[in-house]
């Protein structure tokens, strides 16, 4: 079974908001074992300000903080439905590289796969391209919270 999300859908997911959730759309998610994301990068990022003035570059941080948002859609999307619901937190990353600077203009398109899923933990590798070039990779963990 394949899916697409669009902004709203992720927005039921993910607990996010404006100015710090980083994906805008979920072009494929195949519960249990992948997802690709994708985040149009405009020179109206609130971080573009100070990183760095007349030389605009996204943080590397966030684009890992990207990747981890569409793992973490993922990782919800795999649960059983007993646990829907449930926050997930990032808590790790190994193996993380930066390999081009984003800048504005830019589409990134982040893909995440799982490799182990178990009840309260995932963990994931991930990358994210711009013109099919990788930009960054990196391994992900996320755990899951209690519902409130």
């Amino acid at each position: 079974m394949k899916a697409e999300y669009d902004i709203q859908k992720i927005m039921e997911i993910l607990p996010h908001r404006y100015p710090f959730l980083l994906i805008d759309r979920i072009i494929d998610l195949v519960p249990g074992e992948k997802v690709t994301a994708l985040k149009n990068v405009t020179i109206n990022e609130p971080f573009f300000q100070g990183h760095f003035p007349g030389q605009p570059v996204m943080p590397g941080v966030l684009i890992i903080e990207a990747m981890a948002q569409a793992g973490g859609v993922l990782a919800c999307e795999s649960r059983t439905t007993d646990r829907y619901g449930q926050l997930i937190y990032f808590m790790g990353m190994d193996k993380v590289r930066f390999r081009k600077p984003v800048v504005p203009g830019d589409q990134i398109i982040f893909t995440a796969k799982i490799l182990k899923l178990r009840s309260k933990v995932a963990k994931m590798s991930g990358t994210a391209t711009v013109d099919n070039q990788i930009v960054a990779e990196a391994e992900l963990m996320a755990t899951f919270g209690e519902n409130k």
